[in-house]
C-alpha cells in the first residue's frame, strides 16, 4: 500500500476529505529512556517502566515504555497530522487497543492510518463519523500497537 496525501491542509480539512481505504503514514517520534521513566513515574509506576536495573532482570530484559505512553505518543502523531485542525469535534472512543510488542529506549515510532469507514451523520448533516485503523510501527517496521478509533468530524465549509 502506498501512502496517500490529503488534497487540502489540515486547517481546511473536513469530513469529505476522509476517504475509505486511504492510507496515511506519519512520524517520527524518538523514544527516550528519560521520557519512559518520567511518564511511568506519573502514570504507570511498574518496575519494567521506571527501574532500569529491575527491568533488566524482568520479562522484557530491559526498560520498556508503558503501553499508555505508547498510546499517548501515537495520539500526538494522529492529532498533529491526521485529524483536521478546526473540524475535529470529538471522539466517542476506541473500539480496540492492542499492545503487540515492547517499545524500548531509542525506538523511533511512526504511524500508519487507514480510513476504514466514513459515514455521514443521520441526525446532523454538518458532520460525520470516521473510523480508522491506527498502527504504530517501530524503526524496523514492526507493529508495536494498533487501535481502532472513531472521530466525529465536521463537514468542510466552502467559502
Amino acid at each position: 500500500m502506498s501512502s496517500a496525501e490529503f488534497a487540502v491542509a489540515a486547517e481546511a480539512r473536513g469530513f469529505e476529505d476522509y476517504r475509505p481505504d486511504a492510507v496515511f503514514d506519519y512520524g517520527d517520534i524518538r523514544v527516550t529512556e528519560a521520557e519512559i521513566i518520567e511518564f511511568a513515574r506519573r502514570y504507570d509506576p511498574q518496575d519494567m517502566h521506571v527501574d532500569p536495573e529491575a527491568a533488566a532482570r524482568g520479562r522484557f530484559g530491559g526498560l520498556v515504555a508503558s503501553g499508555w505512553h505508547t498510546a499517548a505518543m501515537t495520539m500526538r502523531l494522529v492529532s498533529e497530522n491526521f485529524l483536521p485542525k478546526a473540524a475535529s469535534l470529538a471522539s466517542p472512543g476506541i473500539d480496540e487497543l492492542r499492545w503487540l510488542k515492547p517499545v524500548r529506549p531509542g525506538d523511533m515510532l511512526r504511524i500508519r492510518v487507514t480510513v476504514v469507514e466514513a459515514t455521514p451523520s443521520r441526525s446532523r448533516s454538518d458532520r460525520g463519523m470516521v473510523r480508522s485503523l491506527v498502527e504504530t510501527l517501530n524503526q524496523d517496521g514492526d507493529v508495536v500497537m494498533k487501535m481502532k478509533p472513531m472521530n466525529i468530524i465536521r463537514c468542510r465549509v466552502e467559502p
